[in-house]
């Protein structure tokens, strides 16, 4: 079954579905999708702090919700690591080819979050 099927249902439904690789857990319009990831930072002065959407997730994430992604390929999210959550947008990374999650530095404090952590990643999109 196709995620966008889902995407029409009212807005307090909640469903259930899988592929052959992810169990979705589809709650108010969003899927979840959790996944490990190793924090990096970006290589200019400043640059920012991410983790990499595994590939094969980020793919069907573009296959299908590609059309609401909006400049540069940004698609709201929300993310939980540990104990925090918070409300941003995942980044289409065209030389990675994956969805780039940034972590701010209040996010990387709360959850002592360092360069080559692997990090356990909850993302609703």
């Amino acid at each position: 079954m196709r995620v966008s099927t889902f995407l029409m249902m009212p807005t307090s439904s909640i469903a259930f579905t899988h592929n052959s690789k992810h169990f979705y857990h589809i709650m108010n319009g969003k899927i979840r999708h959790k996944f490990s990831s190793t924090s990096w930072q970006h290589n200019a002065p400043g640059g920012w702090y991410f983790v990499s959407v595994p590939e094969d997730i980020a793919k069907e994430i573009r296959e299908n919700l590609k059309w609401q992604e909006e400049g540069w390929g940004r698609l709201k999210a929300a993310a939980k690591i540990g104990n925090t959550h918070w409300d941003t947008a995942i980044w289409f990374d065209t030389k990675r080819n994956t969805y780039l999650l940034p972590l701010k530095a209040d996010i990387r404090k709360k959850e002592n979050i360092e360069i080559g952590l692997n990090v356990a990643v909850t993302i609703w999109v």
